[in-house]
């Protein structure tokens, strides 16, 4: 059943929180893990309110009895499920039901990258809505941007697509700019897209990525902003990652409490 608010131009987020997390050992979902005394995903769904979000969906699967328990009262939270993890334009095709025919601007986010700030997702929205866009990515230079997504522009430095580390050239693995999966999309356009992806890749996998590319195809906007700090990009993937990422929210916490 879909939410409902009493702010139609409030934008909503869908929160992809499905995953097992390979590499962290498979047996935990990643986005339940404790970082500063709250899981992963909390901290992206505190994140998303304080920059005005007004309906958070979460996309669960792996372990999402227990997700549904942690998040349970959190408000103006829904749950939709992945019952197969198949990519994560899957996922995102998940929360269709959920928005039940609204035209929102949405936030995709992923539910373990828990550093993401209120202020970037601002700077997003702004953009997304000044330029009229179907789609707007936030984007961070690094130095090392090893097992991100590129993002490849034109000469005329406009948006061209996203491609996955595993599927890139050598020249395109030598860009710097990387995608932080900061989206904001119109939801109607991206899950009429959704719909056209295919799996034809490296991983075998629905990518969320190609939605950008298809609709600069079909010549919609889409905008990009350098609007991501790169401390922010961290997602929980290794145990050295997620011990990066508990130091920098400590420190955000002893900030703030001086200030």
């Amino acid at each position: 059943m879909a939410a409902t608010d009493d702010n139609p131009r409030a934008p909503w987020a869908i929160i992809l929180a499905a995953g097992k997390g390979q590499r962290m050992g498979g047996e935990y979902a990643k986005v339940l893990l404790d970082v500063a005394g709250e899981p992963s995903l909390r901290w992206v769904v505190r994140a998303c309110r304080a920059a005005g979000v007004a309906q958070c969906v979460l996309v669960v699967g792996f372990q999402g009895d227990a997700v549904r328990e942690a998040m349970a009262n959190e408000p103006d939270c829904v749950f939709v499920e992945q019952a197969e993890q198949l990519g994560t334009g899957h996922a995102a095709a998940m929360a269709e039901p959920a928005f039940d025919g609204q035209d929102r601007d949405a936030f995709v986010l992923m539910g373990d990258v828990p550093l993401i700030q209120p202020k970037s997702l601002d700077q997003l929205l702004q953009a997304h809505r000044d330029q009229g866009a179907a789609a707007t990515l936030g984007t961070t230079v690094l130095e090392d941007p090893t097992g991100y997504g590129r993002i490849i522009r034109d000469a005329n430095k406009r948006f061209v697509e996203i491609i996955e580390e595993k599927d890139a050239t050598p020249e395109q693995r030598a860009i710097r700019e990387m995608n932080p999966s900061f989206y904001c999309f119109d939801s109607r356009e991206m899950f009429a897209t959704l719909n056209q992806i295919d799996n034809n890749n490296q991983q075998g996998e629905y990518y969320l990525t190609d939605v950008p590319a298809l609709l600069r195809a079909a010549g919609k906007t889409v905008a990009l902003v350098e609007a991501v700090p790169g401390e922010d990009v961290t997602g929980i993937n290794t145990p050295a990652q997620w011990d990066e990422v508990i130091k920098v929210m400590q420190l955000r916490l002893a900030s703030e409490e001086q200030s």
